[in-house]
């Protein structure tokens, strides 16, 4: 076997979003014939295999009774918290993020001891993560790792910037201390107390008082693009590293539109895997653009079973999502990362219907750079939603922009760029600036 071949280890959040980010990676590095691991929660199992790479399974919870689809922990809990998600942001801290926060918690503390046999069995030459909260095991491995972000850059915060996951304008501060207040008074506790666990089990103690995860003191990358993100009064550290994009590859096709004709726009709807358990507002998104002279592709998420869409609308539960977007004219997306920043890699102007989490953030980030609209998501007209659509289309200086920006995503991939930093990161074992 060639000294060159690495083990590499993927560790993604178990949810669709950072796991596609990660495969898209992966399949790089597998091609310049590196063996490349999956760590994936046992209702992902099979999930990874079929895509060829191995699998080493583990829990975040205990075994339930009866089986579970991917991912079914945190649909279920969408689902189950929907309500909070109509509150204002500063309310759900309270009310969704800690409870959030608390289950991701929970998920690390239980799978710690698994997450210890697995990097031993395995003996990675690199880890690379893609979570929101730190898992113990990982630097206690004793193994370079990386980090990967992709949640809104605002996660890593800095003084010049809004709190992460208030959805406030970068240009008005005047929420911004009310805001980090209540952060401070709901989260700061259970933050002191995770913080106490990881350092019992060995682990490095917290950035600070208001970080559930660590920065890699080998790499660390980010997904968002130059074009729009944040200026920061503190410059990230010498192994922060940016991924404008990181779309995936993909040979799978999609035509299903094409039994809709061609009359009007084709535009994709998605909330996501996560956002769209919520069946009320999935329902009330098809019944009001059932009404506009569009054609509509429509990702139905989880409960698809749950609600039919309109005549000018195609559909399904799962869709190849890199296959669709070069061929739409328009995104509405609740403002995950991932959709995001795909959206502007394929240059379509998006409206977005923030739900929960960073999407705020992502909302506001494209309305104030005039890449598209954040609209109310439970509060929205009707005439409000139509009009932004059909505003959209037509703006041709906007469609330029756009334009640009794709050109210049698709010149430079992400995925290619994160294999190359990880290969350097498995290879030397150093810090990567």
């Amino acid at each position: 076997m060639s000294q060159d071949r690495k083990t590499i280890v993927f560790f993604p959040e178990g949810a669709f979003g950072p796991t596609n980010n990660c495969v898209g990676i992966g399949n790089v590095l597998r091609a310049r014939g590196h063996r490349v691991v999956f760590v994936v929660e046992e209702s992902f199992a099979g999930t990874l295999e079929a895509r060829g790479f191995e699998e080493a399974r583990m829990r975040l919870t205990p075994p339930a009774e009866v089986e579970e689809e991917p991912g079914q922990f945190w649909k279920d809990f969408i689902r189950d918290t929907a309500p909070e998600f109509r509150k204002p942001t500063i309310e759900q801290l309270e009310t969704f993020l800690k409870p959030t926060w608390q289950a991701l918690i929970d998920g690390s503390t239980y799978a710690h001891e698994r997450l210890c046999e697995i990097f031993d069995d395995l003996g990675p030459d690199a880890i690379v993560e893609d979570n929101v909260v730190a898992f113990g095991a990982i630097p206690v491995s004793g193994r370079p790792w990386a980090r990967i972000m992709s949640c809104n850059p605002l996660e890593m915060k800095d003084p010049a910037l809004p709190p992460v996951f208030s959805g406030h304008p970068a240009g008005d501060p005047s929420g911004w201390e009310e805001f980090w207040r209540e952060y401070d008074r709901v989260l700061g506790p259970q933050i002191a107390e995770f913080d106490a666990w990881l350092r019992d089990r060995g682990a490095p103690p917290l950035p600070g008082p208001r970080d559930y995860i660590w920065e890699s003191p080998y790499l660390n990358l980010f997904v968002y693009p130059e074009e729009a993100d944040y200026p920061r009064s503190i410059p990230l550290g010498p192994t922060w590293h940016r991924l404008d994009a990181s779309v995936r590859s993909t040979d799978e096709t999609y035509d299903a539109h094409a039994a809709l004709g061609s009359r009007g726009a084709l535009v994709y709807l998605s909330l996501g895997s996560l956002a769209s358990a919520d069946v009320e507002l999935m329902r009330r998104l098809v019944d009001v653009l059932s009404r506009t002279p569009h054609r509509y592709i429509v990702s139905k998420g989880p409960q698809a079973e749950l609600y039919e869409l309109a005549d000018n609308m195609v559909g399904a539960e799962f869709l190849p999502q890199p296959a669709i977007l070069p061929q739409v004219d328009l995104v509405i997306t609740h403002g995950g990362n991932n959709t995001v920043t795909e959206s502007w890699y394929f240059g379509k102007p998006m409206v977005v219907l923030p739900v929960f989490w960073d999407q705020y953030d992502n909302a506001q980030r494209v309305d104030e750079l005039g890449l598209g609209v954040r609209l109310p998501t439970y509060a929205f007209d009707e005439d409000e939603l139509a009009g932004s659509i059909d505003r959209l289309l037509v703006d041709e200086t906007l469609g330029e922009r756009l334009r640009r920006m794709s050109t210049r995503l698709q010149a430079h991939p992400g995925t290619a760029r994160a294999a190359d930093l990880i290969e350097r990161l498995a290879r030397t074992g150093e810090p990567v600036v």
